[in-house]
């Protein structure tokens, strides 16, 4: 998931736009493909090396059902004018309890997406320069630790601008490193020497809630879908928008899973361009491609995480009291990066417990609770229980999956 306009989760709903203001139809497609074109990318060949050739279908359905429950978000929002974020969806639905569920989801997933950034820096950057050790107050520290640590210093000072304007135009460019990557992943195999000569497996029942979870982390755009809806000019074409976003983001996932699988089959790590060569110009190109975003989307990141706790402190108006919330939010995503250095397996948590609540099981619970009532029987009812049942299932067999894999690496055998 990319982090355009995040900022603006809570906060847009007290501003509302002049009617007669608003994007074209063409650049809410394209902040939208922004918004689901983020680091899932990386991963999508290793959750094909985990669930097998016939996972994709799970991706498309994935796709469908992440399409449907945006468009799901958007029937609440037409209930009530005043609804301008998912939090408000919540507090429509179900009051301040929903409100306080929905935002603690969303909050609890950015902060978990900010330290999946400085993992994947951590790692990409110790690819780059395996040999590059540290010295922190006296004590040598590994390559992989210090470059996080390196990297939390750089981003640090961004965190401190409550105006993000410039930082928003640089993440802009979330499009364009995709398909540079896609491209730079397929020109080593085809020119460089790689080619794509493994076969994989057809079906792994063994990896398949790790396969779903990942995949599911890739659509968990549904943050900012209603920012993006209230932004456009003509707010009825949004579920063409969602159409084009989705098609163009699951052929760019569909393509970059089923390269890097035949790439690399089974040797695939969490991050394919760990497996690329770094000897070859296409590999540097698609890892430095990799590096630059996190850098410039992590303060988008965490900024609605630093707004809603700067709201609830005294002196909130007082800058020092901003940079040091925003401090101690920065340490915190440190402090889980290195206690929890494995991106694959973060990754697959968030998609399980975090993305899947957020992106299928809440929209869908708001949606009957404000649209049809849960006592209305019928075939929409149906569906959504049928979603609502599968939706669950993947959070807790994806979660638990997940935590047993993080619990066996960082407890000591």
């Amino acid at each position: 998931m990319d982090t355009n306009n995040l900022e603006t989760i809570e906060s847009q709903n007290q501003h509302e736009p002049p009617p007669t203001k608003g994007t074209t139809f063409i650049r809410t497609c394209f902040n939208g493909v922004n918004t689901l074109s983020g680091v899932g990318i990386l991963s999508v060949p290793y959750a094909l090396s985990k669930g097998g050739w016939l996972s994709l279908m799970l991706l498309l359905l994935v796709a469908l059902l992440c399409f449907y429950t945006g468009l799901l978000l958007r029937r609440c929002m037409d209930t009530d004018p005043l609804i301008k974020s998912y939090p408000d969806i919540g507090q429509v639905a179900f009051g301040r309890k929903g409100r306080a569920i929905v935002s603690t989801f969303l909050y609890l997933e950015l902060f978990f997406v900010a330290v999946e950034f400085l993992i994947m820096e951590g790692d990409n950057l110790h690819k780059l320069f395996p040999k590059e050790e540290f010295v922190v107050f006296g004590s040598r520290v590994g390559g992989k630790q210090g470059f996080v640590l390196l990297t939390a210093l750089v981003v640090l000072p961004t965190t401190w601008l409550r105006s993000l304007g410039v930082l928003a135009y640089v993440s802009a460019g979330g499009v364009m490193a995709s398909l540079i990557l896609v491209v730079a992943v397929l020109w080593g195999g085809a020119f460089d020497g790689i080619g794509f000569h493994e076969r994989g497996d057809l079906w792994n029942w063994s990896g398949l809630s790790t396969a779903i979870s990942l995949f599911t982390f890739c659509y968990c755009g549904h943050a900012v879908f209603p920012t993006i809806c209230n932004s456009m000019k003509d707010k009825s074409q949004f579920p063409k928008v969602l159409l084009v976003c989705f098609v163009l983001s699951t052929i760019s996932y569909g393509s970059m899973a089923i390269f890097g699988y035949l790439m690399f089959g089974e040797h695939l790590t969490s991050q394919i361009t760990l497996n690329l060569p770094t000897k070859n110009i296409s590999s540097k190109i698609a890892i430095y491609t990799t590096l630059i975003n996190p850098i410039s989307k992590y303060a988008l990141v965490i900024s609605p995480i630093a707004t809603a706790v700067e709201e609830t402190v005294p002196f909130r108006e007082s800058k020092t009291m901003s940079c040091l919330i925003r401090t101690c939010i920065v340490t915190s995503t440190v402090f889980v990066a290195l206690v929890v250095p494995f991106f694959g397996y973060v990754m697959a948590f968030i998609g399980a417990f975090l993305s899947i609540t957020v992106s299928v099981l809440l929209p869908c619970l708001c949606y009957c609770k404000i649209i049809i009532g849960f006592k209305k029987f019928g075939v929409e009812l149906m569906v959504i229980f049928m979603i609502l049942l599968f939706g669950t299932l993947v959070a807790v067999v994806g979660t638990y999956t997940a935590l047993t894999d993080i619990i066996k690496e960082v407890v000591p055998k």
